[in-house]
């Protein structure tokens, strides 16, 4: 076991140089730095004196007779029994009987599960995989703790606004605050699931790959893909049904607040911690690939574990976490409209028990869908010796889409053609297909951007031949910024169908029936729930397969050709296996890439209709001050103005903590990576990377959260059409931000993947140049675009509270406080804004790497000198050197010579 490290946020940490070799009697020029981070015990009090300046202000207003009841704390829901479909069948019939689909998608989910345990695999296999899932395991326990403080800053605003200003119960109150820890547990418990699943099938997909043959090589990652989709989606809606059917009517719409709130939460943090921890240990990993010319996964590297972890905790930790939100807080946005945009309620009931019904019905067509594929991809490719592993997963895309669309008309005509008529159901049912079709359209367009056939990827890899590095990254920006058109287009397209569509007839059921619309095409966004998060989640999968191989040295071990034979009946084909692998991961990359747009998507087209909810109870149901909606009412354009400096802020935060972390983790890998005498790196040093990658994940997530949070709060105090402003321009910025980053990732990360697996270039230039494109689109991609979604949606849920708040103090006649507090929450938000560069920016650890950058370059960083051969490495840098060793240096030189080299 490795030495371990309190990376809990609250520890005082000394970041020394990592060697850990220091000659005998001296420091070697070792200079400790104190890195000042915020405490727990400080974080703790942040969060209470946030509860306690507030409070104190509601319990005046509150004695003063002031209460808001507006908004989703007043929201009843309507009698869901009185609702009758074709046939006679009540409304909350079919809703139990969601219960029941909702219970069988989790057994199919842990069913396959099950079945990828018992999958055959060798044990110098599932001892890397099961040593990924104790570093993962790990990982998840400190962000665990991480949570639970960050939750003290929602549940005191939570307690503020439900049990001063509106009024609530202690009891109503608790139970609030328990949905949003339960949100926060789903999160966290479907991010768990997805890592353990994952973990299981890397190293069966890697076993399987040794007979030379792909069909299992494809079918395992997409079992493992569904295993998650399934419980995720079945979980989530099965949470959202208790408290439908289960809480009293006129409690429930505050705990699905609640319940989104901190579902947000979770999957905010999981999903951009593990976005930095991925791209930290990614960065660092591959950058050994130039500097000491070796392959891809060497076991010999110690950062290569970091990489599989990272390959979990961003690419399926993260997106588990993510997913579970978006169609959770996608509902409750829909919900909170029908109550307070419908005025009928026996409509409002039709409506609600419509939305649950045909979610349960999408989900049952998921299955279907995914058995009909495997069946056909088995039939078509049982004895194929290979197969563009694409294919199948387009084919399950689309095939799910279609037969969503067919679903969700013919659950619509059973459930809503007696409620609203033989002129309107359709139109719903078509609004919905319009989001259900953008589901299967847009990783079409993103593949023509990011896959390993994609026109644009392969001008990325043209550039690089010629011009480098420079033109590599430059042809990634291209693809980026191309790509954010044309899916801003579709989106657009999409989103004015079904405002056209609304228009038709909705206005005489709701107000601003066009809103209503834009709702639910992010609900047939996703309407394909389970698919669209297994295609994802296919990625990591295929990501660790190539990875575990290589670090199993199974190749190596003596006598494995006849032990393969005999124990598995494998006729073993080494070089086949790897080609497969490495091919199998291209398709997991441009897939996953695919999913990212989707959720994005979803999170502005559904912002839209929680904004709208704000709108509804500032205007007192649109009857007053629409005026402010207006850019004559200024406020309101600067708050338009605003959202976009958070989002570019953000996006710069997130990207400096990959840096910074990255620096430390090359710096930690260079000193201590052994080439000669060893087959792998010892399991100390691969667990030190981890928590190198995870403290500084830690940092970057803290600094950002509290960021966004505080200034979520001031910008609702300020003004609340400032607010409005303010969230529509971060879903708008936010959108083309991570179209741009995700796309232009995808492409500098396949144009590698050309390189690798069709050109065979490995160790060439051309290789070199390709991998640098890689490591700037790796924060693209994985950190800062796909963080802006759960961030997006969490400051529109939580803005809900924030801004009733706001206005219940302002009407209680405390408005000068009011703009105090504001104030002293932008102070707060800036500070952690500092904080989020000046605090995490790169600082030399070694006192003579200070003098070198003021006066003259030491003799030992000329031209490459400093990066000494590993092999003859005995000792610390220090030693061999004189001089402490510059990891920036060093790295940079090997990156400056670009030369070409074979594989050692």
């Amino acid at each position: 076991m490795g030495p371990t490290v309190n990376i809990v946020p609250g520890t005082r940490v000394v970041d020394r140089h990592p060697s850990s070799a220091v000659p005998p009697g001296g420091s070697g020029g070792l200079r400790p730095r104190v890195r000042r981070r915020l405490r727990v015990p400080q974080a703790l009090l942040l969060s209470s004196a946030v509860g306690l300046a507030l409070s104190g202000c509601a319990t005046t207003a509150q004695r003063e007779g002031g209460t808001a009841g507006g908004g989703e704390a007043s929201l009843v829901l309507p009698d869901l029994a009185a609702v009758t479909v074709v046939g006679g069948v009540s409304g909350r019939l079919l809703l139990i009987l969601g219960l029941v689909v909702c219970l069988l998608g989790l057994g199919f989910g842990f069913m396959a599960f099950v079945q990828l345990r018992a999958l055959p695999v060798h044990p110098s296999m599932r001892e890397v995989s099961e040593l990924i899932y104790s570093t993962c395991k790990a990982y998840l326990i400190q962000q665990g703790k991480f949570l639970m403080i960050l939750w003290g800053f929602i549940a005191a605003v939570i307690v503020v606004y439900y049990g001063f200003l509106v009024g609530f119960p202690w009891g109503r109150v608790a139970v609030v605050i328990s949905f949003s820890l339960i949100g926060m547990a789903g999160s966290y418990s479907v991010a768990w699931f997805g890592i353990r699943v994952n973990t299981f099938a890397n190293s069966r997909t890697a076993h399987a790959s040794l007979d030379g043959r792909p069909l299992h090589v494809h079918r395992i990652p997409m079992k493992s893909g569904m295993s998650i989709g399934m419980v995720l989606i079945s979980l989530e809606l099965l949470m959202m049904l208790v408290i439908l059917l289960f809480l009293p009517a006129d409690l429930a719409g505050a705990c699905f607040i609640g319940f989104a709130i901190g579902e947000s939460l979770g999957a905010a943090a999981l999903r951009i911690a593990g976005g930095i921890f991925t791209k930290i240990a990614d960065i660092g990993s591959d950058l050994m690939k130039i500097a000491f010319k070796i392959k891809e996964d060497d076991a010999r590297n110690p950062g290569v574990i970091a990489d599989c972890t990272g390959d979990n905790a961003g690419d399926s930790v993260g997106p588990s976490a993510d997913g579970f939100e978006t169609y959770g807080v996608t509902g409750v946005a829909l919900i909170t409209f029908i109550l307070l945009g419908v005025n009928d309620p026996s409509i409002q009931a039709s409506l609600l028990v419509w939305l649950f019904v045909v979610r349960a019905v999408m989900l049952i067509a998921s299955v279907v869908s995914y058995l009909l594929n495997d069946a056909w991809t088995r039939a078509h490719y049982a004895k194929a010796e290979r197969m563009n592993f694409e294919v199948p997963l387009t084919s399950l895309v689309w095939l799910t889409s279609a037969l969503c669309i067919a679903s969700t008309f013919a659950t619509t005509y059973l459930v809503l053609a007696d409620a609203v008529g033989p002129d309107l159901w359709w139109k719903f049912a078509t609004i919905v297909s319009c989001g259900t079709l953008a589901g299967a359209l847009i990783p079409e367009l993103v593949k023509a951007f990011t896959s390993t056939g994609s026109k644009h990827v392969r001008e990325v890899v043209k550039s690089s031949r010629q011009g480098g590095a420079s033109l590599n990254i430059l042809s990634g920006l291209v693809a980026g910024n191309f790509s954010a058109y044309w899916l801003g287009a579709a989106i657009v397209s999409l989103m004015g169908a079904a405002y056209l569509i609304g228009e038709q007839g909705l206005e005489a059921l709701m107000i601003a029936p066009a809103v209503f619309a834009f709702g639910l095409v992010a609900f047939g966004f996703l309407g394909m729930g389970p698919v669209t998060i297994a295609v994802d989640s296919y990625g990591p999968v295929t990501d660790n397969a190539q990875s575990v191989y290589e670090l199993s040295t199974i190749e190596d071990l003596e006598g494995i050709d006849v032990e393969l034979e005999r124990d598995y009946g494998i006729d073993v084909r080494w070089e086949r296996a790897k080609q497969m692998l490495e091919e199998n991961d291209g398709a997991g990359n441009t897939f996953k890439a695919t999913a990212k747009p989707v959720l994005i998507g979803t999170a502005v087209v559904g912002a839209t209709t929680m904004i709208f909810s704000i709108i509804m109870s500032l205007t007192e149901g649109l009857e007053t001050g629409l005026e402010n909606l207006s850019l004559l009412h200024p406020p309101f354009l600067l708050g338009l103005v605003s959202g976009g400096a958070v989002i570019f802020w953000f996006t710069g935060a997130s990207i400096q903590a990959v840096t910074t972390g990255a620096y430390r983790a090359v710096e930690f890998i260079r000193t201590t990576i052994r080439l000669d005498g060893v087959t792998k790196a010892s399991e100390a040093d691969s667990r030190r990377v981890v928590e190198i990658c995870t403290q500084y994940a830690q940092q970057g997530m803290l600094n950002m959260f509290l960021g966004v949070f505080f200034a979520t709060l001031a910008f609702a105090f300020v003004e609340p059409y400032f607010f409005i402003g303010y969230l529509i321009s971060i879903a708008i910025f936010g959108l083309y931000q991570a179209i741009f980053m995700a796309n232009a990732g995808g492409a500098w990360d396949n144009a590698k993947k050309i390189v690798e697996v069709d050109l065979h270039a490995k160790g060439t230039a051309l290789h070199d140049a390709t991998i640098v494109g890689d490591t700037v689109g790796d924060p693209y991609k994985d950190t800062s675009s796909v963080a802006l979604n759960p961030v997006i949606k969490f400051t529109t849920l939580f803005g809900l509270l924030a801004v009733e708040l706001a206005v219940s103090l302002v009407d209680d006649g405390l408005h000068t406080l009011v703009l105090v507090l504001a104030a002293v929450f932008f102070a707060v938000s800036v500070y952690f804004v500092h904080r989020s560069f000046y605090g995490m920016r790169i600082t030399s650890s070694l006192a003579d790497d200070d003098a070198a950058e003021l006066d003259e370059p030491t003799p030992g960083d000329a031209g490459g000198a400093g990066l000494m051969d590993p092999r003859t490495r005995t000792g610390s840098v220090e030693a061999e050197t004189g001089r402490p060793g510059s990891a920036t240096g060093q790295v940079t030189d090997a990156l400056v010579e670009l030369g070409a080299g074979e594989e050692r």
